[in-house]
Formats: C-alpha cells, sequence, structure tokens
C-alpha cells in the first residue's frame, strides 16, 4: 500500500476515533478523494471532522507532495495540499444514496484511470461487490452520466 494511503487510513481512524463517522462508500484518486459519511444522530459536523482528517494527514505527509503556500496559507499554518473547502451533499432518500454511490464507485472510470470501476483498488467498490451489492463487472467499459446534482455539490 502506498505511503501516502496509509497516512491517509491513519487519518481517518483517528479522526473517527474522537468524532465517530461510518465511510459507507469511498474512493481515493491521485488528486481528490470521494466519500459518503454516516454521522451519529443529532451532529452533522462535517467540518470538523474533514479539518481534522486534513490536518492531522497534512502533519504527516511527506514534503515533496506539499505545494509553495500562499502568504494567506502561511498566516493561517495552512500546508498546501488540500483544496480549502469541501462540498457536502446530504442525501435525501435512497435513489439519491444510490446516485451518490454510483457517482463514487465510477470516478476513477470518468477520470479515464480505469476501464472498470472493479480495476480501482483505492475505493469501496469491491466491499459491495463482497456483500452482492454490484456485480464485480458493473459498469465495466460503459459510459455513464450523472445528473448535475450529482458529484457537483
Amino acid at each position: 500500500m502506498p505511503r501516502n494511503l496509509q497516512l491517509l487510513r491513519s487519518a481517518f481512524h483517528q479522526v473517527q476515533q474522537r468524532h465517530p463517522f461510518t465511510i459507507d462508500a469511498i474512493v481515493v484518486l491521485p488528486d481528490h478523494l470521494h466519500c459518503l459519511w454516516t454521522l451519529p444522530k443529532s451532529d452533522a459536523n462535517y467540518s470538523s471532522r474533514w479539518r481534522l482528517l486534513k490536518s492531522e494527514f497534512s502533519r504527516h505527509c511527506p514534503s515533496r507532495y506539499k505545494r509553495q503556500r500562499s502568504q494567506s496559507r502561511q498566516h493561517k499554518g495552512e500546508q498546501a495540499i488540500w483544496q480549502r473547502r469541501f462540498w457536502e451533499h446530504q442525501i435525501r432518500d435512497e435513489a439519491d444514496l444510490i446516485r451518490h454511490v454510483d457517482y463514487i464507485h465510477y470516478n476513477p472510470v470518468r477520470h479515464g484511470f480505469v476501464e472498470a470501476p472493479k480495476d480501482w483498488v483505492y475505493s469501496s467498490f469491491h466491499r459491495f461487490v463482497q456483500r452482492e451489492i454490484y456485480e464485480e463487472h458493473w459498469r465495466a467499459n460503459e459510459t455513464m452520466n450523472f445528473s448535475a446534482e450529482v458529484g457537483q455539490e
């Protein structure tokens, strides 16, 4: 497993220990990631979790992956690894959940990294295959289109 992926897993684990959440679906790509979380009832604090996750990862990330920091980032003590914000979307119903999970798992194909979701190892897709939610060859060599609201939050 690549070192940065180990660091990312460790960061997720550290944050989950202090601020519980479940990762329902995830894909990690070379320059971004998508994930779907379930937080405890009466807790909608995604922002703190993302901030802690980025901070934990950044503290241990090798310097060769850190870009030059702007004055603003230097002033705030931020590394230049992550974009400053994230897009959040609250799942509305079962159909919305399915659309977003499909979007997450199809993302490596959409970006041209692989021809089928099964070929991307840094994804929860394989867990979904094991649970028989997807067939192993789901969307292999297919083009999948999503509505404008999916993945653009």
